[in-house]
């Protein structure tokens, strides 16, 4: 039969991925019908070709562009997504909630009139406003409306097809704040930010987006996020009663905020990035799920790895690889591939728990997959300058490590349990699905457009033409509408993330402007006067901590600006100090007891959702040992002559090889004693730590096991249910 998603011909066998290109509704999600639907469909597919158009044709000035580009986005966030989940009863919000909307819109009509007011007085020659007139005719209704329509947000009921009063407002407060920012910024009290001298009206401005920033996050990724970053603001104010190094001088409240909205917060490198390369990947992703790639990409993972034992598992990994490095969060790709491999990976023998733990340690592991890694490596390259193609490379074996200690754990636990790999009459046919192997082409364009030296948004422009060209070869070829909808479904899915990065930029912004990130910087260096694998394990659980709960890009970011200029300080390299920082921040998402990926999983396997997490850090343990590895040999980075890398590679996939026998008890096909597993364990450090001599006392202990594990004889083998 023809499948209608892959478009091949696979004979009699069933293609069976279907849908994980389609859109996922949330439970607050709208869904817009009529002239509704057609209203903000061409609001969202515009945000996104204005994207496009800024950074090829015409470029906007920095600061501008960064303000329009988050005013977009919480504009279209508030039309999307309600202040709280839809219920079985939509009816519509009591009247008090509408009319007191009315009086908060208003409000924030009048902020709007008086911001477009000031551009009208700075055109004629204005030097700059009243301080009473921005405090009382801009400042505090703005204030007003944003605090009040938050509030009402939260009480407002309403159909799922329409936008609720309370939320009209915050997208007129939003305008209000960006036009406002937009005059002044263009002036030159742009300079006075940070200083006494700063107009009131920026503070102001700033207190309404930051909490418009808040609210938006808050809808779309839950309150993880939002605790941080409200620990971070009361720090500014508490910071001078705190003991010990956290305690700093102070920052008055107008200072702080006038700078918060400035490069050096809201609109610094977190912003930079999701306003460049995060939002023009998301758009090439649209593009790709447009033309039904994510479907061939599953299939092609289960005709390649399905006849497998434990087949499932190991599609999972392999297409939650090839579709994480394009997703920008964990939890995100497990539902979009998990959906398919769950069900089939409790079909041939997984527990449910153990289901949910394999395609949340796979989908996590997608975050670090070059080229793209899940927008984290333009984070990286913005934040260290250092050129992209060289994090890109420098993560290519840390990548192979990551899911070949998860493929080992999968492995083991198969053979263990005696499972079985999927049928031929269960599998897409692989021959016909190479046919349609120019459905690589676009990520190959992007790759090598890379490395002959093109800017990435050069290259990223180009493989989101060459996927509308490819499309053509597709039953699903895009025209004219269809390249709308690819614009539309991309501005709709860079909400989240653009939220996110502006939300954590605001924790940025804290950790430069109050000085801790300095302050925990020294914290380190007395640690690692003790002992430096003391500082490294401090550095790691803080990255982890800051990252519970947080989609990827924040938590790399926030870590970053608090942890990584300490482990520089300490002598590491920049490089490895960054990707020790983000490992970590990516395996936040499967680390008891905030494992975001773990409990997606765990609500599609039907797994109680700790017990999901704990099994998913198992499963993926190597990630906690791999940022280690960096610090003992860098030229598992790319640093160093060949011989050396390759043999600190081989050295490291042979290390957690021996690691996935010693955590999940099965060695040479057989259930191994604790001694065997103790000596495994031993010989996998050793291996992994790089040096000779650990090497070949790595190998020593690996001999050991083996002759141990022919003598003594194993447990009994549990068989498949």
């Amino acid at each position: 039969m023809t499948d209608k998603h892959s478009g091949s011909d696979t004979g009699s066998n069933p293609a069976l991925a279907q849908g994980v290109d389609d859109e996922v509704i949330e439970g607050n999600r709208r869904l817009f019908t009529g002239a509704f639907w057609v209203v903000v469909a061409l609001v969202t597919g515009g945000y996104a070709a204005f994207h496009l158009f800024s950074l090829n044709v015409y470029p906007l000035e920095t600061w501008s562009f960064r303000i329009v580009h988050i005013a977009g986005a919480l504009v279209i966030g508030f039309a999307l997504y309600a202040g709280r989940d839809f219920g079985d009863d939509e009816a519509l919000s009591p009247r008090p909630v509408r009319w007191v909307s009315l009086l908060l819109g208003a409000a924030a009509l009048y902020s709007l009139g008086q911001a477009v007011a000031f551009w009208q007085a700075f055109a004629g020659g204005a030097m700059r406003m009243e301080p009473a007139r921005e405090l009382w005719h801009f400042g505090i209704p703005l204030l007003i409306a944003t605090a009040g329509s938050i509030l009402l947000s939260w009480l407002a009921t309403g159909r799922r097809h329409r936008i609720t009063a309370p939320d009209v407002v915050l997208m007129l407060c939003t305008i209000s704040v960006a036009a406002y920012l937009l005059v002044i910024y263009n002036t030159q009290l742009r300079m006075s930010t940070g200083t006494p001298f700063a107009p009131i009206g920026i503070s102001l401005a700033a207190m309404a987006g930051t909490a418009l920033i808040m609210e938006l996050t808050r809808r779309v990724t839950g309150l993880a996020l939002i605790t941080i970053s409200a620990v971070f603001l009361v720090y500014v104010f508490a910071g001078p009663y705190l003991p010990g190094f956290l305690g700093y001088p102070g920052l008055s409240m107008n200072r702080f905020f006038s700078q918060v909205y400035t490069d050096a917060g809201i609109l610094g490198p977190t912003t930079a990035v999701s306003s460049t390369y995060i939002i023009l990947f998301i758009v090439f992703a649209a593009f790709l799920q447009a033309s039904k790639v994510g479907d061939y990409f599953v299939n092609f993972a289960f005709a390649a790895a399905g006849r497998a034992r434990g087949g499932p598992a190991k599609v999972a990994i392999f297409a939650s690889g090839l579709m994480g490095m394009i997703n920008g969060t964990s939890a995100g790709n497990v539902v979009s591939t998990g959906s398919l491999t769950i069900p089939l990976m409790k079909k041939v023998g997984y527990s449910r728990q153990s289901s949910g733990a394999i395609e949340a340690a796979a989908s996590t592991g997608g975050q670090i997959m070059p080229p793209i890694m899940g927008a984290g490596a333009f984070i990286m390259a913005e934040i260290t300058g250092i050129p992209y193609t060289d994090i890109a490379v420098a993560a290519i074996i840390p990548a192979i490590l990551y899911f070949a200690a998860v493929y080992f754990m999968v492995d083991a636990e198969a053979s263990q349990l005696g499972m079985r790999g999927m049928r031929d009459d269960e599998l897409p046919v692989l021959r016909q699905l190479l046919k349609q192997v120019y459905l690589f082409i676009p990520i190959i364009i992007l790759i090598a457009a890379l490395f002959m030296g093109y800017s990435v948004i050069r290259a990223g422009t180009l493989a989101t033409v060459a996927a509308v060209v490819v499309s053509w070869l597709t039953p699903h070829a895009m025209g004219p509408l269809g390249i709308g909808r690819a614009l539309r479904l991309g501005g709709e899915m860079s909400i989240q993330i653009i939220a996110v990065c502006a939300c954590a930029g605001i924790i940025v912004g804290v950790i430069s402007l109050t000085g801790v990130g300095g302050r925990f910087s020294s914290l380190l260096l007395g640690l690692a006067e003790a002992s430096q694998l003391l500082a490294l394990v401090f550095a790691m659980l803080i990255s982890i901590l800051l990252g519970m709960g947080m989609p990827t890009t924040a938590a790399y970011a926030v870590a970053a600006s608090v942890v990584a200029p300490g482990l520089i300080q300490l002598g590491i390299d920049p490089l490895t100090a960054h990707f020790f920082v983000f490992y970590f921040a990516v395996v936040s998402a499967i680390t008891p007891p905030v494992a975001l990926a773990s409990y997606a999983a765990a609500g599609i396997s039907g797994a109680n959702p700790m017990q999901t997490s704990v099994a998913s850090f198992r499963v993926g343990i190597a990630a906690f040992v791999v940022p280690f590895m960096f610090f003992y040999s860098s030229a598992l980075l790319m640093e160093g002559d060949w011989p050396a890398v390759l043999r600190a590679g081989a050295t490291a996939v042979a290390g957690v090889y021996l690691l996935a026998g010693g955590v999940q008890g099965w060695f040479m096909a057989r259930n191994a004693r604790w001694l065997v597993r103790l000596l495994l364990l031993g010989a996998a450090l050793a291996l992994i730590q790089g040096g000779l001599i650990t090497d070949l006392v790595g190998a020593g202990l690996a001999v050991a096991a083996l002759l141990l594990q022919r003598v003594i004889p194993g447990p009994p083998v549990t068989a498949a249910p």
